[in-house]
């Protein structure tokens, strides 16, 4: 039977030779800027579709919107592929409730894990004091924190968490881990529910947020989390800016139970020029760039080509969301 795919026009111009390769009984069809088919000339809600693609094109032209709303409009669809790891956007949801199956992205893992990584290293170790003695001329060991000694408490057990455990452990960092299944694997000491969160905390040297943003996480990283933190502790928030309360952070990093938070997503994108985030002195801020590692393109690209396959051939789609978990 054809499969029925659709996507933006950009999209095809990138994957098309690829896809024509795999030799699948597949009709293609394109919507454009204006979220309209067949060449402007028909509406979404007038299209029935088995697959719908939302590559990065979307994000990159600021086009993701119009896409959220053909998915929305079009008169039938049974699965969404998109290039988001978080699906926190309300319009997930909403696509959800159609009873349209939702999948995911794993391709930001390794290009997360490995900002995570750079950012610990660089704040355990004193990088800019041994240039700064090189450019004195200054001879004088630099004494630094090895990760082998350090604790990780990492929320959340996707793509994202487990390629930052398997990192650390590699350093033979101790991992503990919040997550919906107490399941350990071969990197997790520590395995533990929201309930042992403030227990955990407590014996944390670093702490990364890579869980995703509902209704059970929305700022769970508050006061009374904070106060059992232990002091001194390394923040990491690749996860959502949701996932925090703001105003109980700089409290924590006002008084040095954070010693450094690594930011790199926030309540609002951009981030106000206002916000004391930016001029913090114990803050590291970078603007939801933690994912710009040169795999993630390919990556993307990859996953897709690969589930529409087991799509036609009526096998289980990687990434599908358990509705449940939006």
């Amino acid at each position: 039977m054809t499969v029925r795919l659709a996507m933006y026009e950009e999209s095809l111009k990138h994957i098309g030779e690829r896809l024509d390769a795999l030799g699948l009984d597949l009709e293609i069809i394109t919507f454009d800027r204006d979220g309209k088919f067949h060449n402007g000339t028909t509406s979404a809600s007038e299209i029935e579709a088995d697959y719908l693609w939302f590559s990065q094109h979307l994000s990159s032209e600021g086009l993701l919107p119009m896409g959220f709303q053909v998915a929305l409009d079009m008169k039938q669809l049974d699965v969404l592929q998109t290039f988001n790891a978080g699906l926190d956007a309300p319009a997930y949801n909403q696509i959800a409730a159609r009873g349209v199956r939702i999948c995911n992205s794993s391709a930001q893992g390794i290009a997360i894990a490995e900002y995570t990584m750079a950012q610990v290293l660089s704040l355990t170790h004193p990088v800019q004091l041994q240039q700064d003695q090189q450019a004195e001329r200054v001879w004088k060991i630099t004494p630094f924190r090895e990760l082998s000694r350090m604790k990780w408490l990492i929320f959340g057990y996707g793509p994202i968490g487990s390629a930052v455990a398997e990192r650390a452990k590699a350093f033979g960092s101790h991992i503990s881990v919040i997550r919906r299944s107490p399941k350990k694997d071969a990197f997790i000491d520590r395995a533990g529910s929201r309930d042992d969160a403030i227990r955990f905390a407590s014996e944390a040297d670093i702490i990364l947020l890579a869980c995703s943003l509902n209704d059970q996480t929305r700022g769970m990283i508050n006061q009374d989390f904070l106060n059992a933190v232990k002091p001194g502790a390394i923040l990491v928030n690749i996860a959502r800016g949701g996932v925090i309360d703001d105003s109980a952070l700089l409290q924590a990093l006002d008084k040095g139970i954070i010693s450094t938070a690594v930011l790199d997503v926030f309540h609002t994108e951009p981030l106000p020029k206002e916000d004391p985030f930016w001029s913090h002195p114990n803050v590291r801020l970078t603007p939801h760039t933690s994912f710009g590692g040169d795999g993630v393109r390919p990556r993307w690209d990859t996953l897709f080509l690969e589930n529409i396959q087991r799509y036609v051939n009526g096998e289980p789609l990687e990434r599908e969301v358990n509705p449940a978990d939006l």
